[in-house]
């Protein structure tokens, strides 16, 4: 097995290098400044905030301690006005009689079939008669139902199956 040496930097990057600082040693301390040079700045500074802070606190005008700037203040004036309003209108009471609700009257109409007599002549052509029936209560009212194809009042409309019996 050979040993290729490496051509490329490594991921965790360059070793440092010998000739600088070690890592392992503490910082040499740095000589002292005296204190007066930060008073020669600092007190300066201060004298400047406070003058413009007298600048913009004060509201332009001298104050002078003579009569006219002793004057009392304005009193303040309250006015109450009154309106007077108007008496209510008379009202005037109206009574209504209502209408009288018309009567409704329901009528029912009942058709009576009549059987034919016996002898009566039947052709046989299935007609089934001279009755007829609107719907199956009406053949029900009559006590003729169940009524067969070829009976009198049969009809299609009331064979609901269509096998032939209607109102079953």
């Amino acid at each position: 097995m050979s040993h290729n040496p490496l051509s490329q930097q490594p991921p965790w990057g360059q070793p440092p290098a010998s000739g600088g600082p070690s890592p392992y040693t503490p910082p040499t301390p740095q000589p002292e400044r005296p204190k007066w040079a930060r008073k020669r700045i600092l007190i300066p500074a201060a004298l400047m905030v406070f003058s413009i802070g007298m600048v913009a606190g004060s509201d332009g005008e001298t104050k002078t301690d003579t009569a006219a700037s002793k004057k009392a203040a304005p009193a303040a004036t309250v006015t109450a006005t009154v309106t007077a309003t108007p008496a209510p209108a008379a009202t005037e009471t109206v009574r209504a009689e209502p209408e009288p609700a018309p009567t409704v009257t329901k009528t029912k109409t009942v058709r009576v079939a009549v059987a034919p007599a016996a002898g009566g002549s039947d052709d046989g052509s299935g007609s089934g008669g001279s009755a007829f029936y609107a719907n199956c209560t009406e053949v029900r009212a009559t006590g003729a139902a169940p009524i067969r194809t070829g009976d009198a009042g049969y009809g299609r409309h009331l064979d609901r199956d269509g096998d032939g019996v209607a109102c079953e």
